[in-house]
């Protein structure tokens, strides 16, 4: 059912305003690092249990591969997801075509490439040796350029928009993508050439704290506070508490980087200071999640069938498990056990790939039927990607959670590091396993997305509803 549109937005075909080429290609990308890049740190968690299965090649290491993994999940399966269904949301909020919307393309290409290019030398040794900012400067440049690009090509979308209030993914967009100009500017050009010694250690916990909460977060708003709605038909919540969110993120979070490193050398009132902020976002947290809930209120009786709403809700339960470890951690007499141990290995996969990395699933499913034009190939086929995924995700947070609490405890009791090491092996297959899981639900969804793409109109599977209700820029409901 198409949406009905009155105001200033009467009488435009949202559909006609979406470049249909650019956001394919940004999600023809996506899909590949999402096959691609969690497959790596699969082949890496076997390390633990076999260390000699990818052969003794130094190229073939977990300290090559470790990078391969981080920075093609977070800036190839994610980013690349984010920014191809920004093509599609961002004209359907402002009710004008994307600005230069050809560069889309272009941009796309030259993001991808350079991600391949960094990609490929990390395994050869070329490293900054930050961790998410690990990636050579003949491909951080490139991927700076990019950036800057679409925050340009956004931020003059909306300068143009129809309706004078921002819808609240507009206010987390805007943020996500200037935050991430500045900070790539931090990461790839001042923290690897000028800082070095402690200073450096603090600064690069801003940095990767600032990719975590200041791109990926914002970012993973921007597409739930956008498809949730659209795809459960209902409007937003309480659109006000959303900006309470928004203003607390931005207020928290640029102070919570040094939580990583209690117990340091760095100066004492900003480890109490990340402490006291890591605190205090559970205010962002809670705000969102009781918006993503009351949003879905009424709605609980259509939610089996709803495959985009599923990996949305799902990956908000992720996030508050997530977020809840990484408050409890950031308190000394919690991390005291928990640091360098498993324990922070499922607080990253919990929050990056079980919560935001879904999102961009959930935003994928939603988006790629209706370029088509058609229905989903296979619903089942989709609704075993998402508990496969379901299923995976879960479990590695619950096994490495186990695993690290007990690391942690065994450390400060004074057992034998070699002895922990033993002890983990059962924890380590089954973080494996789940790994292969995950993976096969994401190859799952790679083909069903395939097949929705070559199948021919008529083959029905199911019904392509468009949502009765849709976000309005203001807010509110579409009248």
């Amino acid at each position: 059912m198409a949406e009905t549109l009155h105001g200033r937005f009467a009488g435009i075909d949202l559909d006609e305003l979406v470049d249909r080429r650019v956001v394919l290609t940004w999600l023809y990308w996506g899909m590949f690092w999402l096959i691609v890049t969690p497959s790596v740190g699969v082949a890496l968690s076997g390390l633990f249990n076999y260390p000699d299965y990818l052969g003794t090649n130094l190229g073939l290491t977990f300290g090559r591969l470790r990078p391969v993994h981080v920075n093609g999940v977070i800036f190839g399966a994610f980013s690349t997801l984010f920014i191809g269904e920004c093509y599609y949301l961002v004209p359907r909020l402002c009710g004008v075509r994307v600005i230069r919307g050809e560069w889309g393309v272009t941009l796309a290409w030259v993001w991808s490439l350079a991600l391949l290019a960094g990609l490929i030398s990390l395994p050869f040794g070329y490293n900054h040796g930050l961790e998410a900012g690990e990636l050579p400067l003949f491909a951080e440049i490139p991927l700076f350029i990019v950036i800057a690009a679409a925050t340009a090509q956004f931020i003059a979308t909306i300068a143009q928009r129809l309706e004078p209030a921002l819808y609240v993914a507009l206010w987390y967009l805007i943020a996500a993508f200037i935050w991430t100009t500045m900070n790539l500017v931090l990461g790839s050009v001042i923290l690897p050439y000028t800082i070095s010694g402690i200073n450096s250690a603090a600064f690069h916990g801003l940095y990767i704290h600032y990719i975590v909460g200041l791109w990926i977060t914002p970012a993973g708003y921007v597409l739930i506070y956008y498809f949730l709605p659209v795809s459960v038909r209902n409007p937003l919540y309480a659109h006000k508490l959303s900006l309470v969110g928004f203003w607390s993120l931005a207020l928290f979070y640029p102070f919570v980087g040094i939580h990583h490193y209690l117990y340091s050398p760095i100066a004492d009132w900003s480890q109490t200071l990340a402490i006291v902020t890591s605190m205090l976002l559970i205010i962002p947290v809670w705000t969102v999640l009781v918006n993503f809930f009351g949003t879905v209120k009424g709605r609980w009786d259509g939610f089996g069938s709803n495959l985009p709403a599923k990996f949305l809700i799902m990956g908000s339960i992720m996030y508050l498990l997530g977020c809840f470890q990484g408050s409890v951690e950031a308190l000394r007499s919690i991390q005291q056990p928990t640091h360098f141990s498993d324990f922070v290995i499922s607080h990253s996969h919990l929050t990056v790939f079980g919560t935001f990395v879904v999102w961009a699933m959930g935003g994928l499913t939603y988006v790629w039927p209706r370029l088509w034009g058609r229905e989903l190939w296979s619903f089942t086929l989709g609704n075993w990607s998402f508990w496969l995924i379901t299923i995976g995700i879960s479990t590695m947070g619950l096994v490495l959670t186990a695993a690290g609490l007990q690391q942690g405890f065994e450390w400060m009791n004074g057992t034998e590091w070699v002895d922990t090491v033993v002890r983990m092996k059962g924890y380590w297959l089954v973080r494996t396993l789940s790994g292969v899981s995950m993976d096969t639900g994401m190859s799952l969804l790679v083909i069903n997305l395939m097949m929705t793409a070559l199948a021919r109109p008529g083959e029905a599977r199911e019904p392509l509803q468009r949502p009765e209700v849709a976000p309005a820029p203001a807010g509110g409901p579409a009248e």
